[in-house]
């Protein structure tokens, strides 16, 4: 990560970041698309427990974000012995958080779901769907650990194999599930959980194989100076991520004061939006961990080159992704098994909510400058004036004065103000922690 051609660098280490993402956004899309062919109660069930299946995300990348950057940064200084703790401990806390979500789920996914519907079927069925997810969510926490441990040592491939074989196994499953066992919400549930297990199993056997790591399962100690480390960078990642949760679930509440169809479109958009957005993340999973090596060995030219390139490819899959919700709304939506009802509200909000694409790829790259310098604090404070400071408020505004266009264009004027948020942290970033390195331009 030193030395390797810039350009050939992102593209190896991001390349099967971005392809493994895909399989990812495969991975969140199929359960809507079969449950939407289930029954559209089952859809807006899914939509109303997504919340709680993305906070699993969310303590999961960001726990192991933590680990990657400080990984990568013990591995540019050459101290193998903390780089072995790091990933331990990164083990440890993968256990110990599934052990809260699990408690979690039991005992407050019903309550939680019980304050956006009263409808008795939807809140039967989502609270079946999210207490899955949460009480088997084990291999969600192992699996992503294990793939950021992989990422920091240079291996972007196997992390590819690895989401391709749980997403591959909950495709096939998820019929079987949902249609042929008659299991419907709880079918898909059941599918994710099968599938995030095989891929915590093929984590654990590649992190074991890896030559620059060492972890022993049964002699994992928690090392509270690493822990502390670990989430300097990874908790503002699991706020901001959290922060994601809480919108969801707000703007949930507010769009479904106009109809239930309202929130079955809105959680269509999200997942079609994961296409455009997870390769992005896939491209700043691969600039992180190169970002932070060449950090670490204070090489300020190749951190510079890595980010203008990380901009410019991140832009141009923006820019696809947007001409695609522009000109395609139609075909998207049927994916979903769309009702007259549904084209009528989803044509409209697909164009309008792809305007924020591009302003959204500057502000996930810069983010990356962040998370490797160990300032992952600036992420946090962009996500959280970006959705809850701005988006929040102006989705509420919006839509009480010009309907429910109002809510899809509060996106935009969010992302806008988020973006002049990043732009700002990142010229402190560069000022104080990129600029005085050695080796300047």
């Amino acid at each position: 990560m030193g030395r390797e051609r810039v350009g050939r660098l992102i593209m190896r280490m991001s390349l099967p970041m971005m392809l493994s993402m895909l399989v990812q956004a495969l991975y969140n899309v199929v359960d809507s698309i079969f449950v939407a062919r289930y029954s559209e109660a089952a859809l807006t069930a899914v939509s109303l427990a997504y919340p709680l299946q993305n906070l699993i995300i969310a303590f999961a990348v960001g726990t192991s974000v933590g680990v990657n950057s400080i990984l990568a940064r013990r591995l540019g200084e050459k101290n193998t012995e903390d780089a072995n703790k790091a990933a331990s401990t990164g083990m440890f806390l993968a256990f110990a958080t599934y052990i809260g979500f699990a408690l979690a789920g039991l005992f407050l996914a019903r309550p939680f779901l019980a304050m956006f519907t009263q409808d008795a079927q939807l809140l039967e069925l989502s609270t079946q769907y999210a207490m899955i997810c949460m009480c088997f969510s084990l291999g969600c926490f192992v699996d992503i650990t294990g793939e950021r441990i992989l990422q920091a040592t240079g291996d972007s491939f196997h992390p590819m194999i690895i989401q391709g074989a749980g997403a591959i196994t909950n495709i096939i499953l998820d019929p079987v599930f949902i249609f042929v066992f008659d299991m419907g919400v709880a079918g898909a549930a059941i599918a994710t959980v099968i599938g995030q297990w095989v891929s915590m199993f093929l984590a654990i056997f590649y992190v074991r194989r890896n030559r620059y790591v060492t972890i022993r399962m049964r002699k994992i100690r928690p090392d509270r100076k690493i822990i502390k480390d670990i989430y300097v960078v990874g908790a503002p990642t699991i706020v901001m991520n959290s922060v994601s949760t809480v919108l969801v679930s707000a703007l949930n509440g507010i769009l479904i004061r106009f109809s239930t169809m309202a929130v079955s479109v809105f959680g269509v958009y999200f997942k079609l939006q994961s296409f455009v957005f997870m390769p992005v993340f896939g491209l700043n999973n691969g600039l992180i961990p190169i970002l932070a090596y060449n950090y670490g060995a204070r090489n300020h030219k190749r951190m510079t080159n890595s980010m203008r390139i990380g901009i410019v490819i991140a832009v141009v899959i923006m820019a696809v992704g947007t001409l695609i919700f522009q000109f395609a709304p139609d075909l998207l939506l049927s994916f979903f098994n769309a009702s007259s009802e549904m084209y009528e509200m989803g044509r409209p909000a697909l164009r309008i909510l792809s305007i924020c694409f591009v302003p959204a790829a500057f502000s996930i790259v810069l983010s990356a400058s962040f998370q490797a310098t160990g300032l992952g604090l600036f992420s946090m404070i962009v996500s959280i004036i970006r959705q809850l400071v701005v988006l929040c408020p102006c989705a509420y505004i919006l839509g009480a004065l010009i309907g429910i266009s109002g809510v899809w264009l509060s996106f935009t004027i969010a992302e806008v103000f988020g973006l002049a948020t990043a732009v700002i942290c990142f010229v402190y970033v560069y000022r104080k922690k990129i600029r005085p390195l050695d080796n300047p331009l």
